[in-house]
Parts: structure tokens; sequence; C-alpha cells
């Protein structure tokens, strides 16, 4: 008989992952939102089998629980049902901060395995009516095991990460998740909303071409979870960020000297470089999902 997976959090993630679980070892999905207008669209798509507005209720079932909440919200979680999971339960989530969650998970009883989680995925939209099934294809998803996580149950997250499409599973340290999250996602989400903070950005309209597009598209982004994202992990992103300072000073200076050749060097230098990160992702097939 297959396993109850509970998704706390009914949103663009939970929701995508409720719809790229389905079929997944025979299991059941329950899906959990306060919402009741998303609960009755997730009943009515088939995004999940059943859905409950009681946490306590869902979580007695749960052998499988993905916290689907913003940071602080999947850290309250915790604390305020610790004692509500099943025996045995296996406990993850999908924030894009790792030191924080894995911190909170502290207050998770000794009867339960938790297992930080991550997958490397999502869009500037927010709310289930934007849940993709193929959200997850092609892309990373990481996990921070520790202590608290029991073999099989990390085998188990391995199996679900690979079956909605994920090219690999990477098994990191909460320090270093957010370390070189900060550089490949959080700082590229500063740098969007810093190029829409020009004052002249409306003037530009009609001149924007498909590099302007695909830099400021994450700039339309959730405020809440993003400020508690940049928060949460401030030293990290204050890093990279003064590192990112210092490649753009480069940049200036060697274009106001006038240098040709510099600049030649400079560009052909940081080009050769993206071009061999474009071979390693096409060697590991984390190219993300298609359409």
């Amino acid at each position: 008989m297959g396993k109850t997976i509970v998704i706390v959090g009914l949103g663009l993630i939970g929701g995508s992952l409720a719809k790229a679980l389905r079929g997944f070892e025979d299991c059941t999905i329950l899906g959990v939102d306060v919402s009741q207008p998303t609960l009755r669209y997730a009943l009515e798509q088939g995004i999940v089998d059943r859905a409950e507005s009681d946490p306590v209720k869902a979580l007695a079932e749960g052998d499988v629980v993905y916290l689907c909440l913003h940071p602080q919200g999947i850290v309250d979680f915790m604390a305020e049902h610790q004692d509500h999971f099943r025996p045995g339960a296996m406990i993850t989530d999908v924030c894009g901060v790792k030191g924080a969650i894995l911190e909170g998970a502290r207050a998770l009883p000794e009867t339960v395995s938790f297992c930080g989680g991550h997958p490397m995925a999502g869009t500037e939209f927010s709310g289930i009516q934007h849940a993709l099934k193929n959200m997850f294809q092609g892309a990373h998803y990481i996990l921070t095991p520790n202590e608290q996580t029991a073999p099989e149950h990390l085998e188990l997250l391995e199996r679900a990460a690979r079956y909605v499409g994920c090219a690999d599973v990477v098994r990191t340290t909460p320090e270093q998740h957010d370390a070189i999250i900060a550089y490949t996602s959080q700082m590229m989400h500063i740098i969007a909303v810093a190029v829409c903070d020009d004052p002249s950005l409306f003037q530009y309209q009609g001149f924007e071409g498909d590099s302007f597009r695909g830099c400021t598209r994450v700039a339309a982004l959730d405020v809440s979870l993003w400020t508690q994202l940049f928060s949460m992990n401030a030293k990290a992103l204050g890093t990279a960020l003064e590192q990112l300072e210092e490649n753009i000073r480069q940049y200036r200076q060697t274009i106001q000297s006038g240098d040709l050749t510099a600049l030649s060097g400079k560009l052909a230098f940081s080009s050769a470089r993206k071009r061999q990160m474009n071979r390693l992702e096409q060697a590991s097939g984390a190219v993300g999902r298609d359409g």
C-alpha cells in the first residue's frame, strides 16, 4: 500500500510538487492550506487526492510531509506542530535557505526524520493557479541531510526528486548551500530588482530586447518571500554582493579607460568561463524545463 504524502502550503511550489508527484510509488497526495479557495481549486483540478484545512488532522496521516511555506512560516510550523507529526514520518522542506530551517527543525521530536530540501526551480508568479507539472524538469534538487535524517528517508526523497523530473540530486551542508545559493539565486534576484530601480526605467519601454527581459524576469517577485530569504541569509548574500560590486567596478574602469585590448581580454575571459559552465550544465542534464 502506498504512503500518504502531505504537502503543507499549496502555492506555486507546493502545487507544482503535488502535480509532479501524482502516481509516485502509489502514494496519496493530501494537500493542506489555510485558503479554502485554494483547496477547492486543488481538488477540482485533480492536483491533490484529498484536501484538508486542519494541519493536525493531516499530519496524523502523513508518512512524508513537504513543508512548502515561506521560510519563517516553516520554522513556526515545525515549532507549533512538533507533537502532531506521525511517528516515523519523513519531514522535508523546499526553502531557499537551509541554515535557519535546519536550526528550526531541532524542535522536532526524535520520533520523526528531517532532511532539508531545495528544488532549484520556480517562476516569477505565485499561487496554485500557476503551478506546473514540469516545474522541476531538468532542475537540480539539493538535499542537506544531518543526524536527524534516516537513510531510508533520504533514499525516498532522492527517488521522489528524480520522479518529478530533476536532472540530479546534490547533497551538501546547510552552510555550503546558503553560501552558494546566495550567488546562484539570491544575487540574481538582487540584480533584477536593482536594474528595475533605474529612475528612467519606463522611458526604456519599446527598446527592450531578450537580454533585458531575461535579466529582469524575476524582479516581479513575491516580496514577502524574498524579504525573508534575503534577511535569513544576509551574511552570505552580503559577501556575494561585495564580490559582484568589485567585478562591476573592474568592468566600469576598463571601459572608461578606453583600453580596447584590456576590455577584449576581460570579455574573452568571462565569455570562456560561461561557455565552460554551459558545457558542465549540458553534461549534468540540469538545463531547466522545456517551455
